[in-house]
């Protein structure tokens, strides 16, 4: 089935549908059978409300995005596979700097610094 058309309450086509089920009306869809050439009406109701609170989400972030990362002195093989990445060492901070996809690629994406 194909939906070509959607309506809001208040638009043409869903005064009756408004009547009969009111604020719990989301939209009226006309979809389409090609199959066996007939039109469904149809309609999306509110059936439960509760209360809800979004969780605060961090942005995500690009591949090619720049992050920081603390890679320990001992972790010398670590360290040459981040340098032939093309991660650099910010001696002023202590960390190494690199994409953020190259972090991923070395497993230590739960080691970036926000």
């Amino acid at each position: 089935m194909e939906i070509r058309l959607t309506r809001r309450p208040g638009q043409p086509g869903t005064k009756k549908f408004i009547e009969r089920y009111g604020e719990r009306l989301v939209c009226v869809r006309y979809c389409y059978g090609p199959d066996r050439g007939c039109r469904h009406k149809t309609v999306e109701l509110i059936v439960e409300s509760v209360p809800w609170a979004p969780r605060g989400r961090r942005p995500r972030r690009r591949d090619e995005e720049m992050v920081v990362v603390r890679i320990g002195y001992g972790e010398t093989e670590l360290r040459e596979r981040a340098k032939r990445l093309g991660a650099l060492w910010r001696a002023n901070h202590k960390l190494w700097e690199m994409r953020w996809l190259d972090a991923k690629r070395l497993g230590i994406a739960d080691r970036v610094k926000d």
